[in-house]
């Protein structure tokens, strides 16, 4: 996860200065990113709890999906899953720009390409070797292509940004879901909603191996890990565009005044109110599919587009949250998001060293509801200790290594 390196003073919202650089901070930046980074431990929860073959899907969950177990996926589903990545996408675009500045900045632009060289490699290491649902390897890709189009205009990145997020979706949608199919496409398309029996079964058996594998000793969950990221590395070319699509909106985002609180309450509201109305249509189409299992045809498409309209509104609270002083009350966010690199990967130590093989071994244990438990404890966790490390230092310390490798040369750490 990316944190700027440098941030030009400016009458933002919330703006601080840092003690260990001397550059301003932008508090509403860090107060989205940390929010972000927690956000999505809810969703790779699933990743960590059950192999790939069970995850994020209720029909293939090792318990029965019912009750608090499929109210809690149902909360997960709705209000987590692609909003949180959706919205740290949109900064990783954003921080591109903070890093590397304009592409006429040689020297800025020469320290951005050793930074994604070196978070490529991270992403490498993190993913073969802790956890198979690694995101790094595929910011480093795409922000590879961003850094073509940082000193795009805030309109020219936006129009591509968009085109490039919904390409895919779009591709993807069945034929009988557009309008004016035929009643065949429509009841052929509708008949593909729901798996067979068979081939829930066939998927069960598949994660019960695999669960047998990864829990059995070090070396078996290493080789699940393995083929999981090699599966996961091979579906990249098919979402690097809409990645780097969200980079784009970020960063014409983050032009425009939005990110830094510098557009009007009225915007921020109506992206509010555009967001709710979003959430709504999105968790009645998860309950369909997650609760009653009659997914709508075409809901799951309807799903990714909406998605980043409910990022921009959660983002838009914590922007009129800070402008109505609660910039206190929201610090540990802050501290979180300053450190959001670390705690990506503190978060994946911390849930593998309790389900995976030869750590722990509860692989396959443990429902939803205590799984949204661990969550919660983690949270805890990690917003007390980011809170309690910038009290003596000034970055976070994964932030601090790749700062050194970035520079070549050994940075101070302490305030």
């Amino acid at each position: 996860m990316h944190q700027p390196s440098a941030v030009s003073p400016a009458p933002h919202t919330g703006s601080t200065l840092s003690a260990s650089t001397g550059r301003a901070r932008i508090q509403s930046l860090d107060v989205i990113r940390g929010v972000s980074i927690l956000g999505i431990l809810a969703v790779n929860a699933d990743g960590f709890a059950v192999p790939m073959e069970a995850a994020m899907n209720p029909l293939t969950w090792p318990f029965p999906n019912e009750g608090w177990t499929a109210l809690s996926y149902w909360l997960m589903d709705a209000f987590f899953h692609e909003k949180f990545v959706t919205l740290f996408s949109m900064l990783f675009g954003m921080s591109l720009f903070l890093v590397g500045g304009e592409r006429t900045d040689k020297e800025r632009g020469r320290i951005l390409r050793r930074r994604l060289v070196f978070l490529f490699l991270f992403g490498m290491l993190h993913g073969f070797g802790i956890w198979w649902g690694d995101i790094l390897s595929l910011y480093a890709a795409a922000g590879a292509i961003m850094f073509f189009c940082r000193s795009w205009k805030p309109r020219t990145l936006l129009v591509a940004g968009i085109a490039l997020f919904v390409a895919l979706p779009l591709a993807r949608l069945p034929v009988g879901a557009l309008p004016g199919a035929s009643p065949q496409a429509r009841a052929e398309a509708s008949a593909h909603l729901v798996p067979s029996p068979r081939a829930i079964e066939r998927r069960k058996a598949a994660a019960a191996a695999t669960l047998e594998e990864a829990r059995g000793s070090w070396t078996g969950a290493w080789r699940v890990n393995t083929r999981q990221y090699l599966r996961l590395l091979s579906g990249y070319p098919s979402i690097i565009p809409s990645t780097l699509g969200l980079m784009m909106i970020g960063l014409s985002l983050f032009k425009s005044g939005f990110f830094t609180g510098r557009s009007s309450t009225r915007r921020y509201a109506a992206t509010i109110a555009a967001g709710a109305c979003a959430a709504a249509v999105i968790a009645w189409l998860c309950w369909r599919k997650d609760v009653i299992g009659m997914p709508v045809l075409g809901g799951h498409t309807a799903e990714e587009l909406l998605a980043p309209l409910v990022s921009l509104a959660y983002a838009s609270v914590l922007i009129l949250l800070l402008r109505a002083g609660a910039g206190r009350v929201l610090a540990p966010f802050a501290a979180a998001g300053r450190m959001a690199f670390t705690n990506y990967l503190t978060q994946s130590i911390v849930m593998t060293s309790i389900f995976y093989g030869g750590r722990g071994a509860l692989m396959g244990q443990v429902d939803r509801p205590a799984l949204f438990a661990i969550v919660g404890a983690v949270w805890v966790l990690q917003l007390c200790w980011s809170t309690l490390w910038f009290s003596r230092f000034g970055t976070g310390p994964f932030e601090w290594v790749w700062r050194c490798l970035t520079l070549g040369r050994r940075v101070p750490l302490a305030t």
